[in-house]
């Protein structure tokens, strides 16, 4: 591919990440697309063809610039206590995001995914690559927490799973009931308390 070729390519993904972030997956058309990039139908075609293409790569460019919320900036001598308070202060962050947010059209994707029985394999997977990542970054620090004497817990892995799987629903329950910062807070310190040693 061309320098132009891929500039082209990139910025039609830039302005179709606003369209999602915006709109969800679902309702996306690729005349929303086009519309946003200020191009040609033609010009939009010669790059991708469908939505759901454009969207696979909106993830995979989101994926590679770690634009995910995960990113964690840590003082050198940060206790697995320091480093769990900033991993939930940046998980609540994530929750609470109503701006820029992918996490609508990355559920609506892969729901309009399972309802067309398309399977894609786990390597490709997207949300399970992140589902499964912080699982083993929540496991390896309850593992350095039960070292230190900071943590107790007998299943590091199925402790790990357990707070995975109570962020995503705090996450879709924040895109789709509505949750108050308050009781985000609240679930947050409950993670916490599960596995930290009062002092």
């Amino acid at each position: 591919m061309g320098e132009k070729s891929g500039l082209k390519r990139n910025h039609i993904l830039e302005c179709a990440r606003q369209v999602f972030a915006e709109k969800g997956f679902r309702d996306v058309t690729m005349q929303d697309i086009v519309l946003a990039c200020d191009i040609s139908r033609g010009g939009l075609y010669l790059h991708f063809t469908r939505v759901d293409e454009i969207f696979a790569e909106v993830m995979k460019m989101d994926q590679e610039s770690g634009d995910d919320g995960g990113a964690l900036s840590l003082p050198e001598q940060s206790t697995p206590t320091d480093i769990l308070a900033l991993f939930m202060k940046e998980q609540k962050k994530e929750i609470l995001r109503k701006k820029n947010s992918l996490s609508v059209a990355v559920y609506e994707y892969y729901f309009y995914l399972s309802s067309k029985q398309i399977k894609i394999p786990a390597k490709e997977n997207i949300l399970k690559q992140q589902f499964e990542t912080g699982v083993l970054i929540l496991e390896n620090l309850i593992r350095d927490g039960l070292v230190t004497g900071e943590f107790y817990c007998e299943d590091p892995r199925g402790m790990a799973s357990n707070i995975m799987y109570t962020l995503e629903g705090l996450k879709v329950t924040a895109r789709t009931l509505g949750i108050s910062e308050a009781l985000v807070d609240k679930e947050l310190v409950y993670i916490v308390q599960n596995i930290v040693f009062e002092e």
